[in-house]
């Protein structure tokens, strides 16, 4: 038995050219099992020879480290197919229109005079009775104020007129939208406003390994979970 040991290291150090190759800890595990198996049965007493519930248990401990890799290594490919998902799913987002944590419209006169607008979003993790849009404008006065009635509770897309407290159309440029939002007795709830861009190109990984999209612009690059609606 003793022999047959030593020629299955032997054997396993042949397989490596006689060279010495990294090791993984669970193969690092079984070669010093193997020496100290080695050297116990060679130097044990035979009035008290080596217990085979302690050899059993040293086995345990390698197959349990052994399994642990296995399954980082497993791990390590699945994270990879889902990196490469996500990829796939942002390049299929380049030219779509998105909502985003922000609070920017952009309004532009067409030709005839008429505005033109990105539209916004409204996120609330409750329903509204009402919710109140205010647009101001560049220097922080206030270009309209109106209210859109009851929101439910997710994520809703809107539209400004372009149109001024006064039903004048707005000059072209960004302006601000600010939301008050209240309940059945009044009471305020929590509203978040969303502004619209255009995905215009995707980064697969950053330094983090995340997948980011281009918006271009004043916006910069976002991650995926940025994204609160795709127009």
């Amino acid at each position: 038995m003793i022999n047959g040991i030593e020629s299955q290291s032997a054997a396993s150090r042949a397989s490596n050219g006689g060279t010495s190759l990294p090791l993984t800890q669970s193969q690092e595990l079984r070669e010093s099992f193997l020496e100290l198996l080695t050297t116990q049965l060679q130097n044990q007493d035979p009035l008290n020879p080596l217990e085979n519930a302690e050899m059993t248990s040293q086995i345990a401990q390698i197959n349990t480290v052994s399994g642990i890799e296995q399954l980082n290594q497993t791990l390590k490919i699945i994270t990879g197919q889902i990196d490469a998902g996500q990829a796939l799913q942002a390049a299929e987002l380049v030219g779509q229109g998105v909502l985003m944590p922000g609070n920017r419209v952009l309004l532009q006169q067409d030709e005839e005079g008429d505005a033109v607008t990105t539209p916004f979003g409204i996120e609330m993790e409750q329903p509204a009775e009402n919710v109140r849009v205010t647009i101001t404008g560049p220097s922080g006065e206030v270009v309209n104020r109106y209210d859109i009635g009851s929101v439910a509770a997710g994520v809703q897309s809107f539209t400004w007129d372009g149109l001024t407290s006064e039903g004048a159309v707005a000059a072209s440029g960004a302006y601000t939208v600010s939301l008050e939002a209240t309940d059945a007795d009044g009471e305020a709830v929590d509203a978040e406003a969303l502004n619209y861009a255009q995905v215009q190109g995707v980064t697969p990984q950053d330094q983090n390994g995340q997948v980011r999209l281009d918006l271009g612009g004043v916006y910069g690059q976002i991650a995926l979970d940025d994204i609160r609606m795709i127009l």
